[in-house]
């Protein structure tokens, strides 16, 4: 399947130090298929112009392309258009919720949920409301597996959180969570749920109605498509009094001089000028994956994600972060061997790789580390590029005399 899949990803055709790009970062940013190539430049060559303001050919095309984008983003996860609201990306998502919901309904003493395998961009703007309502913060810790600790979690939910905020897969363990059961007890405490699905969106496929969460946030570039597009899905009834998070432009219905009224959801939540061909090229990557279907993408991720366990624990010296139950990327730290110079190494040998902490500093420190080495995989993968990344991984070993 991966070897015919490379071939609609042109760069991946390219050398780096005159090996072949094996490229397994795509948690970080996932490469773009040429269908994903094409609608952008179709785009800007054929009907670029503004949406939703004009009666010309060109603004009703590019409005209908606009539109007809939220629709299939809306479809890919079982939502409707009106509950998808495209922003530059999940942080941006995650801090409208945070600004309005938040500010709108937290008061001091409230409690916030969430876990130490979050990102930092589903820590810190709970911080900042915190900070700013006087509310509190309470985070579920992780077992010996980097497995959440659900009876904890059972002890912050008889406290009444107002919020519960988790990432449904971890970008450092590849843990999967269950998010469904999760929402569905976090609702019975009378707390409204946002779920993080930045590594889920191309990896599995998600039903917001199934796993029955308030909000959702994904982003474009870590599922296919463009940089800065990414969506926010919301309950209607929760977003048609949550008051606007940037104003001006198209989320107006009329001005006077004197005050202003706000628009029908989801533009309310769009002020300005959209990223058009970002929305278009979106809709592009979720063309692509259902090409294929999520299931048997699912399949491919999790089989690349288990022969990379299998055959990284070759490896001599190698500690792995989290258990095997994963899906999609493999952290790990290696004796003796910092992982900034694991990457160095790797990308001599064409592999790409990502070393640092991942935006997770809290896991890490709860880990006792400071940094690691990540690979992830995606549906361009194959068993030969681990095949790759473990001879590499070896040469790390040579080179620093291990």
């Amino acid at each position: 399947m991966a070897k015919e899949v490379g071939k609609d990803f042109p760069i991946l055709s390219r050398k780096v130090h005159g090996k072949r790009l094996v490229y397994l970062d795509s948690a970080a940013t996932s490469q773009k298929p040429e269908s994903v190539l094409d609608a952008e430049r179709a785009y800007y060559e054929t009907m670029n112009a503004n949406v939703h303001r004009g009666v010309h050919t060109l603004s009703a095309e590019a409005t209908e392309a606009y539109e007809n984008a939220r629709k299939k983003v809306a479809a890919f996860i079982n939502s409707s258009p009106e509950e998808i609201i495209f922003t530059r990306n999940a942080t941006e998502g995650i801090n409208l919720v945070s600004k309005t919901f938040g500010m709108a309904n937290l008061k001091r003493g409230d409690l916030i949920v969430l876990t130490v395998m979050e990102h930092h961009s589903n820590i810190v703007p709970w911080q900042q409301l915190a900070n700013e309502r006087g509310a509190l913060l309470a985070f579920v810790d992780i077992d010996g597996r980097g497995v959440l600790d659900q009876q904890q979690y059972l002890s912050f939910l008889k406290k009444k959180p107002k919020i519960v905020v988790f990432t449904q897969i971890s970008n450092v363990l590849g843990t999967l969570n269950p998010v469904k059961e999760m929402t569905r007890r976090a609702h019975d405490a009378g707390a409204v749920v946002l779920v993080d699905a930045c590594q889920s969106v191309s990896h599995t496929a998600i039903d917001v109605k199934d796993i029955g969460c308030d909000f959702l946030v994904f982003s474009g570039h870590k599922m296919l498509g463009p940089t800065g597009i990414g969506a926010l899905y919301g309950r209607k009834e929760l977003l048609e009094h949550m008051p606007p998070f940037l104003v001006g432009g198209d989320m107006i219905r009329e001005v006077t001089l004197s005050k202003s009224t706000w628009n029908d959801v989801p533009h309310k939540f769009e002020a300005g000028t959209p990223n058009v061909a970002g929305a278009i090229g979106l809709a592009a990557a979720v063309d692509y994956l259902q090409t294929y279907g999520m299931d048997k993408v699912a399949g491919h991720v999790r089989t690349l994600t288990d022969y990379a366990l299998r055959q990284l624990k070759k490896v001599p010296g190698i500690s792995i972060l989290g258990s095997d139950d994963r899906i999609g990327l493999v952290s790990f730290v290696m004796e003796g061997i910092p992982p900034h110079d694991v990457a160095s190494i790797l990308d001599d040998h064409g592999v790409a790789v990502r070393s640092g902490h991942h935006c997770a500093m809290p896991l890490h420190a709860r880990l006792g580390l400071e940094s690691s080495v990540r690979a992830s995989f995606q549906i361009y993968n194959t068993k030969e590029d681990i095949d790759v990344l473990v001879d590499a991984l070896l040469h790390c070993r040579k080179v620093f005399g291990l």
